[in-house]
């Protein structure tokens, strides 16, 4: 294991400091070094003059929480913001919602370059392990948002800026340790500005951990290098990174009967789906922890490479321009250990042995992903000194991804070769946009803000998918998303702010696909031919109290939606989640923002979110296996969106007790949310409230420039709850419905140790 550990890293900074001694660099002054890192990002990201609700997460905010789980657990307090963790405990796979959209519908930027999966639209944090030691900040813009690059942002939009920089040169080790066996371990060292001139930064990062679920594991690693050369008024920056991980597969959940120690309903459970007492014995036993695989390589392995050429230029006496070039490599697989499939799943011949025929097989079969992402993006920002200032920008990527399934062993090999492919496909995604910004201001209360973008997308899709699903298909979709924006200064400390935003989203890949290969229900034309984009209209409005020692925000939203793509309750042959669109649907709410230094010694952070969120008219559509029944058809009205909580809280409560010393708090209550959009009881996760404390203490000595200590203690109290779930209901000679969920740790802890030479 070690040598392996060695070899991954050795081979990764080899490969990088190739590329860097491969950067051309042309004077430098290094006070304008902040402002040249910063205004490549800008083009993308909030102010206070954009109208929109935004929140900006600084690296020193991060680094308090930063002890070894994902981005999406650090952000978990801010507005608006659910989190979840399939295996439990923040490592791993981690998502993040945002006024209850999904990470589908969360445009994620790094350094103004997309990292949504162009297929999926998804977010997977699990490929970039330890990344937040690398950020240097981080907005949450709540909404549509500004014109970005990538997938189109219908709850929120996450920009990640890595491009800081250190003056001076220094070391640093980071150890962190904790429950179920979490470590993780980094170096991360800078040269410093050498002659005011260049910079190279590295990190170097793993983490480990069993996870709460059984068998849930995770062990991962990253790097991150950089180097750049600063004039007095352009740079030229490389970044090279990239993540390894394998995570052993928690994607099932469990029953809910058996989240909430339910014995009757938990008998129910396994009768109705006819498994046998060793297998209840052994769910039981396990409780909230189960995990329904037990094959040794039941693993999700992949990697990632990331390679982004940033750059920024002035060009005349009030013009900037900022291009980047990146390219992204990603492959890997999840291995899966099939019992008892049948041939005709993978394209064989059934197996005729003496008189006797054999259909099915025990197999282990691996789904592998090879793709390529490569484009630019760019910006050319006016800097005048008048009333107006704005920014062009853009660009074009190209996403190219081959999946394809193997068998690597069957028990009846049938007419497969080794490693025999029974789907291969290709996506390939074109993702082209253009955009212009302007900021007016009209008298010294007054300012406008005006973004118009236009985006094209083309996905063609060729070859077999999973259970033989033919996806030949060529799809484009043309898009224009104006948005809107002013800000009135009431004073100095104090301003209203109001906009109005267009976003447009086409359907996923896997929407695509249902479309072509099952029967699927709208409830208002019937049979829905093909999946349509979504469209949102976002009125945004609020009011801003900004003083030294009090902070207040209070914003209102209206997220009105048409062709939104919801659940059905349905599934595919592969048990994934079918959606279609609904003809309306919309998000409401109130968000609070509040910061309050109370006397020297306490300071309060707090946030609150009310909402409605709802459908219009909803068609369940309830499966029928019974050879009998048709399938039920459920109509709904005013039906609220599944996975939007009505009420969302969250804070955080410091007290500084001596100097550099903090004890905080950290509050978080997330309402109901149902799991599908019928608005049944029956079918929802329960409201939970969870603190954290947390605890920093950072000291100089003479040896080392800063010596911190941290611990926090996750689920103080204990509680019982599950963040996520899903459910699904079918009719075979009675309608019987299934829940299943994600239960979170209970108490657990980690400890971490920071020293920097």
């Amino acid at each position: 294991m070690k040598k392996t550990f060695l070899n991954y890293f050795t081979r990764k900074i080899f490969f990088a400091l190739l590329l860097l001694s491969k950067v051309a660099f042309a004077q430098s002054d290094s006070t304008t070094l902040k402002v040249l890192n910063e205004v490549v990002v800008n083009a993308t990201r909030a102010t206070v003059k954009t109208g929109m609700a935004f929140t900006n997460v600084t690296k020193k905010e991060l680094e308090k929480q930063n002890l070894g789980q994902d981005i999406p657990i650090l952000l978990n307090q801010l507005t608006s913001v659910v989190t979840t963790s399939d295996a439990g405990a923040g490592v791993g796979y981690t998502g993040i919602r945002i006024r209850g959209s999904d990470p589908t519908r969360v445009n994620v930027t790094i350094n103004g370059i997309p990292y949504n999966d162009s297929e999926s639209q998804g977010v997977f944090w699990v490929n970039m392990p330890d990344f937040s030691s690398s950020v240097s900040s981080i907005q949450l813009q709540r909404g549509v948002g500004t014109s970005t690059n990538g997938a189109g942002a219908f709850g929120g939009t996450l920009n990640v800026n890595t491009l800081q920089y250190q003056k001076e040169a220094f070391g640093e080790v980071n150890a962190s340790v904790g429950s179920f066996n979490t470590l993780k371990t980094n170096i991360i060292s800078s040269t410093g500005l050498i002659n005011n001139k260049f910079v190279l930064d590295m990190r170097l990062s793993k983490i480990t951990s069993d996870g709460f679920v059984d068998r849930a594991s995770s062990d991962l690693k990253s790097y991150y290098l950089t180097g750049g050369y600063y004039g007095k008024q352009n740079f030229v920056r490389l970044n090279v990174f990239g993540g390894k991980e394998v995570t052993y597969q928690s994607w099932y959940g469990i029953p809910e009967s058996l989240a909430k120690n339910d014995k009757v309903g938990f008998e129910d459970f396994i009768n109705r789906n006819y498994y046998d007492e060793g297998l209840k014995n052994n769910m039981w036993a396990a409780g909230r922890k189960y995990n329904w695989y037990n094959y040794d390589n039941q693993v999700d392995d992949y990697e990632q490479d990331h390679v982004q050429l940033i750059s920024s230029f002035k060009v005349g006496q009030n013009w900037r321009f900022n291009p980047t070039l990146h390219y992204t490599y990603g492959r890997g697989f999840y291995e899966q250990y099939r019992e008892d499939d049948s041939f005709t799943d993978y394209n064989l011949n059934n197996v005729i042995i003496g008189l006797d025929t054999i259909t099915n097989t025990n197999l282990i079969r691996r789904k592998w992903l090879n793709n390529h992402f490569y484009g630019t993006v760019w910006s050319l920002d006016y800097e005048g000194s008048g009333k107006l200032k704005g920014s062009f920008g853009g660009g074009w990527n190209r996403y190219d991804g081959d999946h394809y399934g193997e068998i690597i062993w069957a028990q009846y090999a049938s007419n497969s070769d080794i490693r025999y492919h029974y789907y291969d496909n290709n996506g390939l995604k074109t993702d082209f946009n253009i955009y212009g910004k302007g900021f007016y201001q009209f008298n010294e209360k007054l300012n406008a803000y005006l973004d118009l973008q236009y985006r094209n997308v083309g996905l063609k899709m060729t070859g077999t998918a999973d259970a033989l699903q033919s996806i030949n298909s060529n799809n484009t979709y043309s898009f224009f998303n104006p948005k809107l924006g002013f800000n009135y200064n009431l004073n100095t400390v104090s301003s209203f702010f109001a906009s109005f935003a267009v976003g447009n989203k086409e359907p996923s890949r896997q929407d695509l696909v249902d479309h072509l290969n099952y029967t699927i229900y709208n409830g208002v034309n019937g049979i829905q031919s093909k999946p349509l984009a979504e469209n949102l209209m976002d009125y945004e409005a609020g009011y801003r109290f900004l003083k030294e020692n009090t902070q207040i925000e209070v914003n209102g939203y209206f997220m009105n939606y048409k062709n939104q793509l919801v659940l059905t309750g349905a599934i595919n042959n592969v048990g994934e989640a079918i959606r279609v669109n609904v003809a309306e649907s919309y998000r409401a709410g109130i968000e609070l923002q509040i910061a309050q230094n109370v006397g020297e010694k306490f300071k309060l952070m707090g946030n609150l979110t009310l909402s409605q969120n709802k459908i219009g008219t909803f068609t369940e559509t309830v499966a029928s296996y019974d050879g009998e029944s048709p399938d039920e058809i459920n109509n709904f009205k005013k039906a609220d969106i599944s996975f939007s909580p009505n009420i969302i809280a969250g804070g955080i409560l410091s007290y500084f007790p001596i100097s550099n010393l903090e004890i905080a708090l950290l509050p978080k209550f997330v309402g109901k949310q149902f799991l599908d959009n019928t608005s049944d009881a029956s079918r929802k996760l329960d409201a939970y409230f969870v603190n954290n404390l947390r605890i920093n203490y950072s000291i100089k000595t003479g040896w080392a420039k800063n010596l911190s200590i941290s611990a926090l203690v996750n689920n103080v109290f204990n509680t019982k709850y599950e963040s996520n779930g899903y459910t699904y209901s079918y009719l075979y000679y009675g309608k019987i419905t299934e829940n299943f969920v994600y239960p979170q740790a209970g108490i657990n802890f980690l400890t971490a140790l920071k020293i920097r030479i």
